[in-house]
């Protein structure tokens, strides 16, 4: 069954599923500055435009553009910016 999340008033949108490989989310963010907390691992790999991430225990922001990815511990939080509609997958461990 395909879940369908909704996050800050539609600005970010993904669709949830699981497969042979475990659960994982494939969504969009609008333009914009957000903050997500993990309850499991998670690997944010962005599939087209760029997500600037400060990762929990970062001091700098750091910039992922099409098929680059980063991974965020479970029961963490993490900052994410876009400056333009970016999509990504994103793994659950």
């Amino acid at each position: 069954m395909i879940q369908v999340n909704e996050y800050f008033d539609g600005a970010v949108k993904s669709l949830g599923y699981t497969s042979e490989q475990g659960k994982s989310s494939i969504g969009v963010i609008e333009e914009g500055e957000y903050e997500f907390g993990t309850s499991s691992k998670e690997t944010m790999q962005v599939i087209e435009g760029e997500l600037i991430a400060l990762l929990s225990g970062e001091s700098e922001w750091k910039s992922y553009t099409n098929g680059q990815s980063f991974d965020v511990p479970a029961n963490s939080s993490f900052k994410v910016r876009a400056s333009r509609q970016s999509s990504y997958l994103c793994k659950y461990e």
